[in-house]
């Protein structure tokens, strides 16, 4: 559902989450991410424009969080990088239809409880999970 621009991005905010105090390089990130390199370059430049991550030049520099973990929903991810789209006016742009047809309605729905459920999720929640598996890790905590 979520477009793979999406997922790199989530993936890459979650490696940065993990230590959101030290910058981290695109290097590194792709590693850990397994996002390709010239494409996580694209998906860090949104996030920095979306001022979720700030780049920090020179030596030591790399990537970092512009906020907190707890501070920053799956959706705020999301939407950086693509924004979920809800229906507003018919797609068709029907003039007898000044409200949505029951079709559209619905899948407005579903884009709606698609877009809470996203932003009930902070990216410092899914770090804490007491899930096993852990997010972009192959193997459990010691």
């Amino acid at each position: 559902m979520l477009p793979k621009t999406a997922e790199y991005a989530l993936r890459t905010v979650a490696c940065l989450a993990r230590d959101p105090e030290q910058p981290q390089s695109a290097d590194a990130v792709a590693t850990q991410t397994k996002v390709p390199r010239r494409y996580l370059h694209k998906v860090l430049q949104s996030l920095v424009r979306g001022e979720l991550v700030q780049s920090r030049p020179g030596p030591g520099g790399g990537y970092a969080l512009a906020r907190s973990p707890e501070a920053i929903t799956i959706l705020d991810v999301v939407n950086v990088v693509a924004p979920l789209e809800r229906i507003r006016h018919c797609p068709l742009g029907l003039p007898s239809h000044t409200h949505l047809c029951p079709l559209h309605q619905e899948l407005d729905q579903a884009y709606a409880a698609t877009e809470a459920a996203l932003a009930r999720v902070t990216i410092g929640e899914l770090l804490r999970s007491t899930s096993p598996i852990i997010p972009l890790c192959d193997f459990a905590p010691a």
